[in-house]
Order: C-alpha cells, then structure tokens, then sequence
C-alpha cells in the first residue's frame, strides 16, 4: 500500500474552526519578539539588581616600562643632589690638594657679592733662572741688584743664604742648626727675620752680616710664612690664621682669620706684602690667596697649575718630598719669574 503524501495528510485533516479569542492570543503571540531558548551551559550569569548599578570596567593595557620606573627614578635623582649637597657641606676644604684643579676652591655657589668683587688671575712666565737643586726653598726676597735672600728647609739642610740671581751661584750662606727648619724670611731695616718650623722660635740677621744674629721667640702656634710693609711682621701658622707682629717685641698686635665666601681659608703658607694685600700661598694646592690684612677676606686668587703642564719636575719634586722628603730624586733646579694678568685669566674663564 502506498504512502500518501504529507501535503494530502494535511489536507486530510479534519479542519476545526477557532474562536475569535484563540485568533486574537496567536495574532498577540505573532507581534511579541521571539527569544531563543539557551542551552543550560550558554546561559549569562544573572546580573545583580539595578539599583546596585555595577560594572566591570574592560583591564586597561599597562603602560610602558621607562613610564612606570620614571617616578622611582626621580626619588633616586633627587636623593643623589642631596647626598652631593650635604657631603660638599660638611667638607669644604677636603678637595683642596695639589692633585686637583684651582676651579675646586671656588665650587661654591657664589654669594651675594660685595665690593670688592673678587678677581681671578692667571699668569705670563717671563723667564727662568738657574737655582741649586738642593735648596729646598721655604722663603724668598728679592734683595737688590740682581740677588735674592733665601731660607731653606729640611732637617740638617737648612740656612739662610744670599744668591746671584742670574747665575744660581750662593754668595753668602748660614747654616742652621740641625734640629732647625728653616722657614718664612722677610726683610725689614736691614735686618733678616726667619721663623722655622713646628717651633715659637726666630731669628734676625744683619743682612750684610750673616754672623751677626739674635734669635726670638712668638706666640703663633707654628712658624710658615714672613712678610712685611716696612712696620709691622706678617705671620702665619698653617692655619687661616694671618698675625700681625710688633718687630721690635714680636709680640702679637692683631689677628685676623681669612675667609673666603665666609668659609675659612686654612694651610696659609709662605708670605708677600704686595700693593696694600698680603698675598698668601695655599699650602699643598697651585693658589695664592690675595688677603685684605685688614678684615682678612681674600679679594683675589691667582692660579698657577699650569706651571705643571711646562714643568713637570715642580711636580715630580714635589711628590718626592712629600713621600719622604728625597730631595735627590728628583731636582728643582731653576727659579721662575712670571708676570700676573687678569685679562689672561678672564679669557681663560670664559
């Protein structure tokens, strides 16, 4: 028997006549949207009241590496300048050696100036002069007529000698005791004043006379440097210290200490009184300090370090004596005259 088609079934199909309501519920259902019934692992999770109004933002990309460090590294930076700052602070001489640059003693910030205004001065080298490579030269005048009076140093070494400017030979000469350390010479009325070193004591020479001498006694703590204006000893110690002297009495008329942007000045060494100013060595560093003796503030520095680079046995001489003071490795066999120049030194500063 054959099957009959779906469509005759259909038709087959005893036809039932619907209501008015049935025809109004369908035409309802036909209008509504239509919703797709999940399956049970598809379904969303439910979403929490509205009124709770929560959402989950979408994770934002993270930034990149240099932006998230950038704030550890301007803690870093910052703890650094203050590192610097405070070490600069609690040392301020420390840097000042022979081995480092003049620019060191005015690394500084500068402080509101007031007149006068400190000048920086370099230097023109003139000429040079023969010199005993054995004198260990602690002071030095110029005495007229192409000679110089001289103190030298060292244990068993020293003494007080007249020299021959051009040719480096030794005219007069005093030997000094060999417990003496022979220091700073200045010459006032005819008459030789030397100190020595780590002792209160002096002497004065007749400078014609070598022979005729007395000797005195002061109260600095130390004897470095001598000089004078024709009245008055100018003295010092080692330290920022700058005496001056009664000649007569040596006793102690005023003190004064140097300053420089109101920090101390320390290591002043050998002495000249030049144009109303005291100019002072710096021991252990290529700077003369130009000191008012008045107030003791340093108005100018003179620069000297390039005498290193066309000179390297200064140098070289100088390292020796102070690993032991062997004068014999090393010479300084010729005396420099050089001529001080400010517009060489603002030039250099630019």
């Amino acid at each position: 028997m054959k099957r009959k088609k779906r469509s005759e079934v259909g038709r087959q199909r005893p036809n039932r006549e619907r209501s008015e309501e049935e025809e109004e519920e369908e035409e309802e259902k036909r209008q509504m949207p239509r919703r797709r019934t999940l399956p049970q692992h598809h379904r969303r999770i439910p979403m929490p009241p509205a009124n709770l109004s929560i959402s989950t933002p979408a994770a934002a990309p993270l930034p990149p590496l240099y932006r998230r460090c950038r704030p550890l590294i301007a803690a870093l930076a910052a703890l650094l300048l203050l590192l610097i700052v405070l070490v600069a602070a609690g040392l301020p001489y420390a840097p000042w050696r022979a081995t480092s640059a003049p620019a060191v003693l005015l690394g500084r910030p500068a402080v509101p100036s007031t007149p006068p205004a400190t000048k920086f001065y370099s230097f023109d080298l003139i000429r040079e002069y023969p010199h005993d490579p054995y004198a260990f030269t602690q002071g030095l005048l110029y005495a007229g007529n192409d000679t110089l009076f001289e103190s030298t140093g060292l244990y068993h070494r020293s003494s007080v000698r007249k020299v021959d400017l051009t040719t480096g030979k030794v005219l007069v000469q005093h030997e000094m005791e060999g417990r003496m350390f022979g220091e700073g010479l200045t010459l006032l009325n005819d008459k030789l004043f030397q100190v020595v070193w780590l002792k209160n004591e002096g002497f004065i020479y007749d400078r014609h006379n070598f022979s005729k001498r007395e000797s005195f006694t002061h109260k600095m703590r130390d004897g470095w440097g001598l000089a004078t204006d024709g009245k008055v000893l100018f003295g010092s110690d080692g330290t920022s210290k700058l005496y001056q002297l009664d000649p007569k009495s040596i006793q102690v008329m005023k003190t004064v200490t140097v300053k420089y942007q109101d920090k101390e000045v320390p290591f002043l060494n050998e002495l000249e009184y030049i144009n109303g100013e005291v100019w002072a060595n710096v021991w252990q560093t290529d700077c003369i300090a130009r000191v008012s003796h008045e107030d003791g503030l340093v108005v100018g520095w003179i620069f000297l370090h390039e005498l290193r680079t066309t000179h390297t046995s200064l140098e070289q001489f100088q390292r020796s004596v102070r690993k032991g003071f062997n004068v014999h490795a090393y010479r300084m066999d010729r005396w420099i005259q050089v001529n001080i120049n400010i517009q060489h030194a603002r030039k250099n500063r630019r």
